[in-house]
């Protein structure tokens, strides 16, 4: 359905496609008016227009989220399309607007933000090329040095010195991108554009390098940090970080796989736990929290019981939680303000179904996403799956890929899902019946793409179908085999495979070296 403009707004459509007369018009248009034109020239991809305005932004602030947003003229959000062409243009033109007046006293804008910039799957804009989080820290980066370059080179007006603007950005920096970033935040002092950074995520990353790279960012700052694949740091490594840095105002935390392994601890490494638990206490803003693939069985009291704020997201997938754990989490203060809880890779029907479901009554006045993928869900557990799921009225997300489910069980299940009002995604598992007879779950990688494609169609139509028939259009069920979109692995996955097979290459050689110092 098309959204409706005013006409304030198709006047500014019509003003801007002339992309000539548009710019050579810009000295007399009313400051007020710059927000809307700014829309209108995102929206038609009009990149030398969108330049134009922000090297003469005549406004204190640029928020990227709230101009791409939904606004009275326009009610359509634009903030997902990171579209390469416009997002370059409005960061030349910002490089342009310190450069190129001769009247620095008329200069008003002091913050620029980034951060409303969202990176999704599908884009809609006409290039299809898209600019994501690693390439908008790239170019920042390159721009701010590009411009005290120039600055230190050139007979400039003196003036330029004195504009002082706050850039605030969602870093991402890999291997790949390190060294350019370095040096972007090490002049940053000198640059009239002032990297701030909002969020954090190194992947691909050597840990001497991100702990450098960490304290360049100033993280008293800092809301968000990320550090994902390939950064290899242990729990000895986090105790480290949180002893030299701190985060006062730290959100939201997500950890690499195998940060924990307590089936290897010693009474130093249990001291070491608790000491990183009273660290995460400090962190008073901590509201978000992933641990995957960490062992933390029978650890997780000691952990999140010394937090002082609840926590409103928890991602506790392939942790090995016993029953004490489980237990924990359903009575604990953080149970009913879960909005997001991922409990992905344990066998919950078997081993803690009543604690598991006391949990979810617990949190399902505020519960909006929940992950249960491989967790031995089969078509037994459905019903009490229903009966669990249903006083979550506000879950506008389900995932539950991997499961053993027949056809017969996910059409029960769709047919409940219908009932919830806020629901909007639902990614459901092949069903069991696609595959050969015989097949063992969790189903390894080789085998997952190994099951009748023309009868899950046939099953997926069906389930589509339930969704139609409860006026449920709004409501997107997919089955992506190898697990959700994430943004940041699109964007760098040809450094993280390079990565993946450099990792290999050396393990091998380790091995081969061993093998003949043996022999």
């Amino acid at each position: 359905r098309a959204t409706m403009k005013s006409l304030r707004f198709i006047s500014a459509e019509a003003f801007v496609s002339n992309a000539e007369f548009a710019r050579k018009s810009l000295s007399s248009v009313a400051h007020n008016l710059f927000p809307l034109l700014f829309k209108a020239s995102y929206l038609l991809e009009q990149g030398e227009v969108l330049h134009d305005l922000v090297e003469n932004w005549p406004l204190v602030d640029f928020n990227m989220g709230k101009l791409l947003g939904t606004t009275v003229d326009y009610q359509e959000d634009l903030s997902h399309r990171t579209c390469s062409v416009c997002l370059e243009s409005c960061l030349t033109g910002l490089r342009d607007y310190v450069l190129n007046h001769p009247s620095p006293y008329v200069k008003r804008l002091k913050v620029v933000d980034l951060t409303g910039i969202k990176d999704v799957e599908v884009q809609f804009c006409q290039c299809k090329k898209t600019m994501g989080r690693w390439a908008r820290t790239q170019l920042l980066s390159k721009l701010c040095l590009e411009l005290l370059l120039y600055l230190q080179q050139t007979q400039c007006n003196p003036g330029a010195f004195g504009i002082s603007i706050d850039v605030l950005i969602d870093l991402f920096v890999t291997e790949r991108s390190y060294d350019l970033v370095v040096q972007a935040l090490l002049k940053k002092c000198y640059c009239p554009l002032k990297i701030c950074c909002v969020s954090f995520r190194s992947d691909n990353l050597a840990l001497q390098k991100f702990f450098y790279i960490i304290k360049l960012t100033d993280p008293s700052l800092l809301r968000k940090l990320e550090i994902v694949h390939n950064v290899r740091l242990e729990m000895e490594h986090l105790e480290i970080l949180f002893n030299s840095i701190h985060f006062p105002l730290l959100m939201s935390l997500t950890l690499p796989a195998r940060t924990f392994n307590v089936r290897r601890f010693t009474d130093a490494d249990e001291r070491m736990l608790t000491s990183i638990g009273e660290k995460m206490g400090e962190m008073t803003q901590l509201t978000e929290l992933s641990m995957s693939f960490s062992v933390l069985t029978g650890r997780i009291r000691k952990l999140l019981s010394p937090l002082k704020t609840p926590l409103k997201m928890l991602d506790v997938s392939n942790c090995s939680l016993n029953h004490a754990d489980m237990a924990y989490l359903a009575n604990s203060f953080h149970a009913s303000h879960l909005e997001v809880l991922d409990l992905s890779g344990h066998n919950i029907p078997d081993l803690y179904p009543s604690t598991f479901f006391k949990l979810l009554s617990h949190s399902s006045s505020v519960l909006r996403s929940l992950t249960l993928e491989d967790c031995n869900i089969q078509d037994t557990h459905v019903n009490m799956l229903i009966l669990g799921l249903s006083p979550c009225q506000k879950l506008q997300e389900f995932k539950f890929l991997g499961n053993p489910l027949s056809s017969q069980a996910l059409k029960r299940l769709f047919t409940f899902l219908c009932e919830l009002p806020m629901l909007k995604n639902v990614e459901f598992p092949v069903p069991r019946d696609c595959y050969p007879i015989g097949i063992t779950y969790p189903i390894d990688d080789a085998s997952l793409s190994r099951f009748d494609y023309q009868k899950y169609e046939s099953v997926a139509e069906e389930l589509n179908l339930i969704l139609l028939q409860a006026n449920r259009k709004d409501v997107k069920a997919s089955t992506p085999l190898f697990g959700s979109y994430d943004a940041a692995v699109q964007e760098t996955n040809n450094e993280l495979g390079a990565y993946l097979i450099n990792s290999f290459k050396e393990t091998i050689e380790k091995f081969t070296t061993s093998l003949s110092k043996m022999s």
